[in-house]
């Protein structure tokens, strides 16, 4: 009897200890295939290429993915500027909360959001305050709201294809457009607060915000 009831308690422990490390995120799957000519911008071992813009030890590469531990880590930036390209990744949060974004067209210094573009990545559903329309999911952040997205669930991996193609941006999250817009439309937001969106190239990158973001499958293919 004593024994029947080791073995049970031995079941009980593991199966608690599965359930504590199904809360966390898992480790990536194996890579996927880079899709014909597109380039990988993260080689899934450092982050060569890239360069944080605030605390480097807020960024590090953990199982094969680009990981934001928290807050603070300002942006991480490719140290090559693009003009005209289409950019894929993916992303996933690690509990609910999570906001972050993409750079884009951004110059080394300054606020992405302003002297770039940044896209909006958030929990839409779980974020705890209320949100300006221009701040969901793939809005171009304070310039052009998003159609709603279609949120995988916290823990899933999220899908973004980007388009910049001279003056215009698109913008898919899980294979739904959220924003396809014509720069040109927006010459007063430019003059006013935005003139990143008068660029014609800059730097790409992911935001460091406040909790846990993950991001993998880093593609870009530049456009002639």
């Amino acid at each position: 009897m004593r024994t029947a009831l080791r073995f049970g308690a031995l079941a009980v422990v593991v199966c608690a200890a599965g359930l504590r490390a199904d809360d966390k995120p898992k480790a990536a799957d194996k890579p996927a295939e880079v899709p014909a000519g597109f380039t990988n911008l993260f080689n899934g071992k450092s982050l060569d290429g890239w360069k944080p813009t605030g605390k480097a030890d807020a960024w590090v590469v953990d199982g094969g993915v680009i990981v934001c531990k928290s807050g603070g880590g300002g942006y991480l930036l490719t140290e090559k500027e693009y003009g005209n390209f289409e950019f894929r990744c993916e992303y996933r949060w690690e509990k609910k909360g999570g906001n972050s974004g993409v750079a884009l067209r951004t110059p080394e210094k300054g606020d992405p959001a302003y002297a770039g573009m940044e896209i909006q990545l958030i929990d839409d559903e779980g974020w705890p305050g209320k949100l300006a329309d221009y701040q969901h999911t793939g809005s171009i952040y304070d310039v052009q709201p998003a159609k709603d997205a279609k949120n995988k669930k916290i823990g899933e991996w999220n899908t973004v294809k980007i388009v910049c193609n001279g003056r215009k941006v698109t913008i898919v999250q899980n294979d739904v457009e959220l924003v396809n817009v014509n720069l040109d439309d927006y010459k007063a937001k430019a003059e006013k607060n935005h003139p990143g969106l008068l660029r014609e190239k800059g730097r790409i990158g992911f935001q460091s915000y406040n909790i846990r973001v993950d991001f993998r499958n880093v593609w870009i293919k530049e456009l002639k």
